[in-house]
């Protein structure tokens, strides 16, 4: 399968716009076509969104805890060599 037929298969049919991964696609219907919606279209936007907002909180964690330890880190290198 060409990445053309991928695209194809995740085309909006309201707007005709076109997405890489079918829970893009899903985001898109729940955001702008809302209203247009079927229920297996808004159980799908309801698991993309669920799934999004688990992944952005996963990395909100890890990027507070990256600046922590390199906050620490320069503080112990600047004790350690002023």
């Amino acid at each position: 399968m060409t990445m053309d037929e991928r695209e194809t298969d995740n085309q909006c049919s309201y707007c005709e716009r076109r997405f890489k991964r079918e829970r893009h696609l899903a985001l898109h219907l729940g955001l702008y076509h809302e209203e247009s919606l079927t229920d297996t279209q808004a159980e799908a936007y309801r698991a993309a969104r669920e799934a999004e907002r688990h992944e952005l909180r996963l990395f909100r964690l890890k990027a507070l805890v990256t600046l922590v330890l390199l906050y620490f880190g320069l503080l112990m290198a600047f004790a350690a060599f002023a």
